[in-house]
């Protein structure tokens, strides 16, 4: 009940699957990434398109996404523009926000949308409809890079995500203590032994959370973040010595 798959990976089950992020400028940049990932052991592509700049370019955008589909045919694409309210790189206006994901939605060109969760319960809802009908899952995302709410509040935040229809909850909070990061994980097992009916993603970020994302799935967290060539939001781990590290501590779930 609570596994999502999408080219044959089974998200929800086993070891965290790893997101591995590019977040090239420009086409030639994200080409070089692609390439050099065929070489990387990781699960999940994410494109980070708000670091494009030609994203205003639906065309453009349709055109690399195709390109980095075929350079890495068998790996999952999460499409992802991230806003500057929430770590993004680039101030753009909701409405552009909404028509780009409609956009991608409808193109067939990806598998998954993140689709932050608190832009408005309609424009969330209708973006989630047109994924659905178009075969692409959709992960309702929130971050806050300032602090860590309160347990009830994360549990109802991913509990909102759910119920509004996406595929996959995720948030990810800033940790200032150690309880923090406590507060995250123990937020984590109770959604997930609790409420959730389908996979969540949680991690505490920066130094002090990492690690929420290399033994998240203990407390029931379904995936993590690898950096390659770059990383992009604090803490993420290089992707080799990630799965180094999932492998030895999820030997046997893998």
């Amino acid at each position: 009940m609570k596994t999502v798959t999408i080219k044959q990976l089974e998200i929800g089950v086993g070891a965290p699957k790893i997101i591995v992020p590019i977040v090239g400028k420009n086409e030639a940049e994200l080409i070089d990434e692609a390439l050099f990932l065929q070489k990387i052991d990781f699960d999940v592509l994410e494109w980070r398109v708000d670091h494009f700049t030609q994203v205003d370019n639906i065309l453009a955008v349709k055109q690399v996404a195709k390109k980095i589909t075929d350079l890495l045919p068998n790996k999952p694409l999460l499409f992802t523009f991230r806003t500057a309210n929430e770590g993004g790189v680039k101030p753009w206006p909701l409405s552009s926000y909404i028509q780009l994901n409609k956009d991608m939605a409808c193109s067939g060109l990806v598998d998954l949308i993140d689709v932050e969760a608190f832009i408005g319960d309609d424009y969330v809802e209708d973006i989630i409809d047109i994924a659905h009908n178009n075969q692409i899952f959709i992960v309702a995302s929130n971050h806050d890079f300032e602090k860590t709410p309160p347990k009830s509040e994360i549990i109802n935040r991913l509990k909102k995500m759910q119920d509004l229809g996406a595929d996959i909850p995720k948030i990810a909070v800033m940790p200032q203590t150690t309880d923090d990061v406590l507060t995250l994980l123990a937020a984590t097992t109770e959604m997930n032994e609790k409420y959730a009916i389908k996979p969540i993603v949680t991690m505490s970020m920066a130094g002090l959370g990492v690690i929420s994302r290399i033994a998240g799935t203990t407390f029931g967290s379904a995936m993590t973040f690898g950096a390659a060539k770059n990383a992009s939001a604090p803490g993420q781990l290089d992707v080799n010595q990630l799965r180094y590290i999932l492998d030895a501590l999820y030997l046997n779930h893998r």
